[in-house]
Order: C-alpha cells, then sequence, then structure tokens
C-alpha cells in the first residue's frame, strides 16, 4: 500500500516528520527516495509547522567539511558531512529547513540553498550585477500561493564590482531574488554612504521586523542599517551603549527588533527591544555568574557568539563550553537565562545559527 500512495499524499505524510526520520525514510525504497527528491520537501511550509527548531552549526571557513545539528525532541547531536557540496560554504541565514550559503573561500558572491540531511544543493542564479563583500539578507513571506512550500527574497546590498581599467566601484544598488520567480532583479538605488558602509564592514546577517531589513555594521561603534522594502528607503537606528560594547548583535522577538550585547571590560550582557517609537528599552539583563561562567574567566566579550531563532537567544564562545539561552515568553516576559548543556566540536567551528 505504501508503495502505491500519490506522491502529494505521501509528501504531505512526510512533511510530518523530523528531518533525521525524512533522511532515514528516503531510503527506505526507491519510490520513497524518488517522491522525498522530487518533491522540494525541505522547504514545505506544513514541516517548518510541525517541529521545534534545530540548532545548526557551521563551519565559517573551509576547515572540515561538515556540520552539527542538535534534536530538540530526543536531545541527541548529529554530524553531518558537507562533502556533497561543490565547494566549502559558510551560512547567511535560514529558510525553512534549508540553509542559504556563500562561498567561504571567495569574496566574489554566488550563493547557494542546501538541506544538510538530505543532501540537496543548488545554486542561485547569478545576479544581475557581479559583486564582491556586499551584505545579503532574507525574507521569508511565508507559503506559496500555489504549492505547500515557502515563499521567501533574497536581498543583496552594496559591494563592489569591477569597473573599467581593472578598478572597482562600489554599487548603490539593492537586487532581490524571489523564489517564485527564480530570478534577480534590481529593486532601487540606495545611498553610497551605505553601500560603502555595508561593503567595508560586512555584516554576518540580517534581521527583518515589521517591513524593515536590517543589518548591524561595526566602524569604530556599533551602528544599524535599515532597508524598508515597500518604500526603497534607507535610514540608521543607533545602538544602545554603542561605544561601549564589544559584541552586539541583532535578533527578533515576538515581531520586534532586538538588540543583545556585551559591555567591554567583561561588564553586563543586556538585552534591548525596539518600540514602536524607535526607542530602545532594556529587556534582560544576564546574571553577573551566569556572564563569569559564559566568559570563562576572560574580561572581555569580543570573541561572544550568537545563535537566534525560534524565539531564543543563545550567546556562547564555543559550543564545548555551554551556552546561555534567553527565551521570551509568549507574554514577551523573560524566562530568564540558564547555562545550556554544550557539546565538544572542531574548535574552528566559529558560527552557528537556528533552522526549523
Amino acid at each position: 500500500m505504501w508503495s502505491h500512495l500519490p506522491f502529494d499524499l505521501l509528501a504531505n505524510i512526510f512533511s510530518f516528520l523530523p528531518p533525521d526520520s525524512l533522511a532515514r525514510a528516503r531510503t527506505a525504497c526507491r519510490y520513497w527516495l524518488t517522491c522525498a527528491t522530487s518533491c522540494p520537501l525541505s522547504t514545505a511550509a506544513s514541516m517548518v509547522r510541525h517541529h521545534q527548531a534545530w540548532f545548526l552549526a557551521l563551519p565559517t571557513r573551509s576547515h572540515g567539511l561538515c556540520c552539527y545539528l542538535h534534536n530538540p525532541n530526543a536531545d541527541r547531536w548529529h554530524e553531518l558531512s558537507l562533502g556533497f557540496q561543490p565547494e566549502p560554504t559558510r551560512p547567511v541565514a535560514p529558510i525553512g529547513s534549508l540553509i542559504l550559503s556563500r562561498p567561504a573561500d571567495s569574496t566574489a558572491l554566488r550563493l547557494a540553498i542546501c538541506n544538510p540531511l538530505t543532501k540537496e544543493f543548488r545554486y542561485l542564479p547569478q545576479l544581475a550585477v557581479a559583486r564582491t563583500n556586499p551584505a545579503v539578507g532574507v525574507v521569508i513571506l511565508g507559503p506559496a500561493q500555489h504549492s505547500p512550500f515557502l515563499h521567501f527574497r533574497v536581498y543583496v546590498a552594496g559591494g563592489m564590482s569591477a569597473a573599467p581599467r581593472g578598478a572597482a566601484t562600489y554599487v548603490p544598488t539593492v537586487e532581490v531574488y524571489d523564489s517564485e520567480d527564480d530570478a534577480w532583479r534590481i529593486a532601487g538605488p540606495m545611498p553610497v554612504e551605505f553601500a560603502v558602509r555595508l561593503t567595508v564592514w560586512t555584516p554576518n546577517e540580517s534581521v527583518y521586523s515589521e517591513g524593515v531589513l536590517y543589518w548591524m555594521t561595526s566602524a569604530r561603534a556599533y551602528s544599524i542599517m535599515g532597508f524598508e522594502i515597500k518604500s526603497n528607503k534607507w535610514q540608521e537606528l543607533s545602538v544602545p551603549m554603542a561605544d561601549k560594547l564589544e559584541f552586539a548583535a541583532l535578533a527578533q522577538l515576538d515581531g520586534r527588533l532586538a538588540l543583545v550585547g556585551g559591555r567591554s571590560g567583561g561588564g553586563d550582557a543586556c538585552v534591548w527591544e525596539l518600540d514602536e517609537r524607535h526607542v530602545w528599552s532594556l529587556k534582560e539583563k544576564m546574571p553577573a555568574e551566569l556572564g563569569r561562567r559564559i566568559l570563562g574567566g576572560r574580561a572581555s566579550w569580543a570573541a561572544t557568539k550568537c545563535a537566534r531563532g525560534d524565539g531564543a537567544l543563545c550567546l556562547y564562545r564555543d559550543l564545548g563550553s555551554g551556552m546561555a539561552v534567553w527565551r521570551a515568553s509568549r507574554r514577551g516576559r523573560a524566562t530568564g537565562m540558564v547555562l545550556g548543556r554544550g557539546v565538544l566540536l572542531h574548535k574552528r567551528q566559529t558560527s552557528a545559527e537556528l533552522a526549523g
């Protein structure tokens, strides 16, 4: 019976499986493998709704073609090979159960999407304008109109492009890729100053909140570049205690822009939230004892990393020593900071992200 179910029905059943079970289901028989391969389950909206987020740690450079995933249901870690990728990549953002990535050993931008569990990998089309070191952001729009998969857009801002006679120039435009069209288009111009700052201090990640795509830059003091998608307008936001923070990262909590940062000299680590008046308010301060445990005796937050998603912020220096987790409740109140159990990873694992 199972080998004769229609593809769409079997694909819907597969969408209820957690990623590790789906990977095993692909090996059951040729029919199941064909179904799982033909139907891109890795972006299915139903699959995102049915399961908790997995913690995914990826290498930022080409040291070691493997990644690590934490299954929250079984509380188990998995090590998966990335050898199916044609070149080493580093993560940009999660898209459902897919990872948007860029080359690890090249400044020229070429984006790809992959699923480490199902070993799916494909490059996105080439940009309309070739760029090096631009900022990249992702907006997930929800289920696609005519399919069960996620509809998303990728925005690329700034960067440098080759000019006549071997020179290079900053690119003051924004390009957008639409997953339903599978093509890039120029979204509009941007201020040259913003293009320069996003290129020189290329942000590692972006956050989308209330119609605006945000990037963090760190020129002398932290600042935030915002791109209002509907109007194609740019804005700059201040960062609380910008000149005193050794580490800062953006996040989205309950639909609002949030910021987590640590003060110089091993001072407090705090979470702020931006209200409708564009005023930052303090949401939570990490307990001093927990901060000391995360810092491991060092008096600096400079090497701290942040993974965020599913309503949580995770701070850590290396995953082998554990992490501090701040999770907002549905009422918007903090449930507090706790020390999470770590896992021994490759010593060069320096970036992590939450993926659904």
